[in-house]
């Protein structure tokens, strides 16, 4: 899948981003299973797990970031599992699909993998010098989490292991990464569970990240009927809606500061298109299970501040980054972290909702 394309679908660049063909082959695959029993749909999943299967695993057994066209390694970024993680979402997609069960037994041995290079502390090179200052991070738990989720829905006989590990990363980043203090959820905190506030990476507040954790949460709360799981999640959500929905122009900005101080990213009030999207999906999740007026409001406010702005009316698709009052700040269409996932995830999630299906 090529990703990288402008307004008018030119390509701008020809890699291929490793996420993307994971991410791809599971909105196709999802997307065959719950919309339309479209063939072409499961055609161009399928395509995308072989291109990952053919190119984009290394000698080692770990994923490229990035590959050519052609699939020749660009990219292997040797301290995120992230390219892993897509994949094994998209192998249990493609079986629940698709009825192989060779790709759920693919996802479950991947799973495993990315849990025995987490454990190994000579696999993975730390971001942050883990003797001068060892921190955790939200991402891993929480990427973690859904895969877990889509598995355990594609290999039946592995729901009690999966069940297991999806409660875990929940108390992970209950226990973790919850600032009580200041109402938030705070992307990085040390390992022992406290924060350290004297850096800027300690301080950081990503509110569309925060957004999408909590709804897998509210979608884990609404499966096993948790009462108070969903608490906890709703709770999450009303304070990271605080500190993320701009109240003068609308839609979920980028990142914010826990102590008020200035973020170190110059696009930090910006909207990108992933939070919106997020934000969709978890105020329609709250307002789904509870019926709450408050939630309802959330939803259409996000809804139509995406619907509003976001949109190509004449080229299609979506814009993926606007400035803090909306304008647009770039024509491209996609990249290497833009692509068909966020936005057609959230219409799945949404029809899954809203039709009970």
């Amino acid at each position: 899948m090529m990703t990288a394309l402008d307004r008018d679908g030119e390509i701008l660049d020809s890699d291929k981003s490793v996420w993307f063909q994971g991410r791809t082959a599971w909105t196709y695959a999802t997307a065959y299973r719950t919309i339309e029993q479209n063939p072409e749909y499961l055609a161009i999943a399928q395509s995308c797990l072989s291109f990952i299967k053919q190119h984009c695993v290394d000698e080692d057994g770990r994923y490229f970031f990035r590959v050519t066209r052609t699939g020749e390694p660009v990219i292997k970024r040797s301290r995120y599992i992230f390219s892993e993680a897509f994949a094994a979402l998209a192998m249990a997609a493609y079986s629940r699909a698709s009825g192989e069960r060779q790709y759920s037994e693919d996802a479950h041995a991947l799973f495993v993998e990315i849990i025995r290079t987490l454990d190994d502390p000579l696999i993975l090179t730390p971001k942050v010098n883990q003797q001068t200052r060892p921190t955790v991070g939200l991402a891993v738990p929480m990427i973690l989490l859904v895969v877990a989720q889509e598995i355990r829905e594609a290999l039946p006989e592995q729901r009690e292991y999966y069940t297991s590990y999806i409660a875990g990363s929940i108390r992970t980043i209950l226990s973790t990464f919850v600032d009580r203090k200041h109402k938030a959820l705070i992307e990085q905190a040390n390992a022992d569970g406290t924060f350290d506030f004297t850096h800027f990476e300690g301080r950081l507040i990503n509110p569309g990240h925060s957004i999408e954790a909590i709804w897998f949460m509210l979608k884990e709360a609404k499966l096993k009927g948790d009462e108070a799981l969903k608490g906890e999640a709703l709770q999450l959500l009303e304070w990271m809606w605080d500190w993320g929905w701009d109240t003068e122009h609308g839609g979920i900005i980028y990142f914010r500061d826990v102590l008020g101080k200035p973020c170190y990213e110059y696009w930090h009030d910006m909207k990108f298109w992933w939070p919106q999207t997020e934000a969709v999906i978890a105020s329609l999740y709250a307002w789904r299970m509870t019926g709450d007026k408050r939630y309802e409001s959330m939803f259409n406010e996000s809804y139509r501040y995406a619907m509003e702005h976001f949109p190509d009316r004449t080229g299609g698709e979506w814009y993926g980054y606007l400035h803090k009052d909306g304008r647009i700040s770039t024509t491209l269409k996609g990249n290497m972290y833009k692509g068909p996932f966020h936005i057609p995830r959230m219409f799945l999630e949404g029809y899954e909702l809203l039709t009970g299906e």
